[in-house]
């Protein structure tokens, strides 16, 4: 019975152990900037035909059809597996509504969206792929739109000061002044100020 006692402790001390050290690995706020491009080209391939023959075809979108763009993003931890993120992004295209007729002229496209990201592993890991979906608008020309961005993406931690973002987003159209296309992203976190981990490290 004893025995018994002592082995239950002795697996409650480590569970509790497991999870402090899991506490630690929850993501503190952290700003980042990122380059992205959009591409209307493979999406609206891919919804007119399908996956296979876009891709069997070779008809996706090249970097020449797809339009550049700079983003400022917000990330803080949930969980250990779970980060909230907000993304503000802003390019310059000819924005292709359905149903109204392009003009050719380029304008500049703002796109606000918040999204939970679902990690694999904690951040403990160097690389960890997650899942994204959350909700957009976006403006346009002065239209307003709404959208759902699904995606997914790697994660690569360097020391726990700064990630490296690598991100691929299908955003869905909600209203009728956005469309289908996809949002390709490379950037760069930082923690803001420092970290929980360090500054129990640090002596008072």
């Amino acid at each position: 019975m004893k025995e018994k006692v002592l082995l239950i402790a002795g697996l409650l001390i480590a569970c509790l152990t497991v999870c402090s050290q899991d506490d630690d690995y929850v993501k503190d706020p952290a700003i980042g900037i990122h380059f992205f491009f959009n591409d209307f080209k493979t999406a609206s391939n891919i919804r007119t035909a399908s996956l296979s023959s876009t891709l069997r075809d070779k008809t996706f979108g090249r970097f020449k059809d797809m339009s550049p763009g700079i983003s400022l993003s917000y990330l803080q931890g949930l969980s250990t597996h779970f980060d909230f993120a907000a993304n503000l992004a802003g390019s310059f295209l000819d924005y292709p509504m359905e149903g109204k007729t392009s003009t050719g002229d380029e304008a500049f496209l703002l796109e606000a969206d918040a999204s939970i990201h679902a990690k694999m592993f904690s951040d403990q890991y160097v690389i960890v792929p997650y899942l994204s979906a959350g909700a957009g608008i976006s403006k346009f020309k002065g239209y307003y739109g709404a959208f759902i961005p699904l995606g997914i993406g790697l994660q690569f931690n360097f020391f726990d000061d700064a990630f490296l973002l690598i991100n691929s987003q299908y955003r869905m159209k909600v209203s009728e002044n956005t469309n289908y296309h996809f949002f390709y992203s490379l950037g760069i976190v930082g923690n803001i100020g420092v970290s929980k981990k360090k500054a129990a490290l640090i002596p008072e």
